[in-house]
Formats: structure tokens, sequence, C-alpha cells
């Protein structure tokens, strides 16, 4: 077994699943989340976390992004097209999330756990829930992908997905959103249209993606099979049990809700700080 399997066969798992809550859960909440989480599983408080999250109609920024010089015509296409803007906590740059999209965060305790490895596990349990189809999924940049990195996940050149890395308090929260259906080119068009109104040509010091939307697919299509949110989910805890792994659901404790509560003040400071 390699190191990244390893990590995803816990003894315990502990699933927080937050994939149904509905239009009114907001993005912001998630980041705040995660930062508790890494909280409490960093002091060993919590075992090892899976949170599965869906947002509807948002697009998360990144810090850079909120320093394109024509930020608020780029925000005004977004709301006309019905989609509202958060800014993440982390680095990375402009994702789309709506009902589709499947995001799945690992949290772990930061001991002894080198950044590749964090990033390893989560491309291993993606190969692992794809297994049974054809295809080889790659971990590597695809350029003309919105928010690319060295951990876009793609199938024969499409990305379907991207890993994130967060680190505080002595946690990791291992991040990823998975393009499960609907049209990947369509969201990337989303994407194109903001950064062309954010930036309208003008030369900035940091180099904003060009995006290419045939570089980006959803599941659905490239697996060439219908996917939905919960048929990703079912094969996510499938595969953290068939690894021995024993799930279970608790709730917040009082101390994670207040941590959650101070946390989350955090994010909406930060937001309303970026977007004056």
């Amino acid at each position: 077994m390699n190191q990244a399997v390893e990590l995803l066969s816990q003894p315990t798992w502990r699933i927080i699943d937050q994939t149904s809550l509905g239009p009114a859960f907001d993005a912001r909440q998630s980041f705040a989340m995660d930062d508790m989480l890494c909280t409490v599983v960093g002091s060993f408080s919590s075992p090892p976390t899976m949170r599965s999250w869906v947002h509807h109609q948002t697009i998360v920024l990144g810090i850079q992004d909120t320093r394109l010089p024509y930020l608020k015509d780029g925000l005004s296409y977004l709301h006309d097209q019905g989609f509202k803007a958060i800014v993440r906590n982390s680095g990375g740059l402009a994702v789309v999330l709506d009902e589709e999209v499947l995001n799945i965060s690992l949290l772990f305790p930061e001991a002894k756990i080198d950044i590749d490895r964090g990033y390893d596990a989560m491309w291993e349990l993606i190969k692992y829930i794809f297994k049974d189809y054809n295809v080889e999924i790659e971990a590597k940049e695809i350029v003309g992908s919105y928010c690319p990195g060295s951990y876009d996940l793609s199938i024969n050149g499409k990305k379907f997905a991207g890993i994130s890395q967060r680190r505080i308090r002595k946690g990791i929260a291992v991040q990823i959103y998975l393009c499960v259906d609907r049209s990947g080119s369509e969201r990337a068009k989303l994407i194109q249209q903001f950064y062309e109104r954010a930036l309208k040509k003008e030369e900035t010091k940091f180099t904003y993606p060009t995006i290419k939307p045939e570089t980006m697919a959803s599941l659905t299509e490239l697996l060439g099979e219908k996917m939905t949110v919960n048929d990703v989910m079912y094969k996510v805890l499938s595969t953290l049990k068939s690894l021995g792994s024993k799930l279970t659901t608790r709730e917040l404790s009082e101390e994670e809700q207040s941590l959650f509560q101070q946390n989350l003040q955090r994010i909406y400071d930060r937001n309303e700080k970026a977007f004056r």
C-alpha cells in the first residue's frame, strides 16, 4: 500500500455530509467549517474527517481575483447570470460551484504529512472510485482551464476537478471540486467572460489565466454515463469502507460550534473588505 492510500485507510473517518443543505447554504460557511475542522482534527479532538458539500450558483474567487482592475464589472456580469461571488480564505483563482459540482474535503492532523502526500491522497481516492471505468485520471496542470494548478485532474486532457490544500493550526484540509454533471465548457465560459470584463485587456502584475472552455468537461461527459452527486458520494463512502475504515457521524460539539462562528465572522469580515 503506497503512502497516499495509507492516508485514506484511517481507523475511523468522521463523515460530515452537507451536500443536501440547499441554496441557503453559503460557501463562506464551508470555508469556516474546514478551518474549524482543521483545528479540532489537528488537536486530535476529532478523528480525521471527510466533509462533502454542494453550493448553488456561486463563484468562489481567490485573493488575486479581488485585485482585478475592473472587478465590479466582472461581478455585475456574474450577478446577471444568476451567480453570487465570495472570496475564499486560501489561494487559487475563480471556480464555479453549482448543484452538480461536488466538493470534498479530507482533513488530517498535520504530523509528518508533506504537501504532495496530501494531494496524492485525494488523487488516489478519485482514481479508486472510478477504477471500474476504462479511463486514466491524470494529475497535471491543464492550461486554459480555470484555476489551473499542478493537481488538476483530467481524462483525455480535459479537466473535471481541481485540488487545493490549506494548512492551519496543525491540521490539513485537502479540498477538491468535482464537476459531476452538466457542461464543463459552459462553466468555463462563465469564468472566461468574468475575466474579460474584469480585466478589459489591461496589463497587470499578476498573470490571470486565459480560459479555453474546450479544456474542461464534466464526469458525465467524460465517462459517457449520467453521473449525479449522490452517485459519486456513494462511491466515496464505499471506497473509504473498503479500505478498512470505520465511518462515523456526530453532531458538532459546543466547542466546535463556537470555533465555527469565530471563523465565519473572520471570513465575513474578509469578504466585506474585499468587495468594498
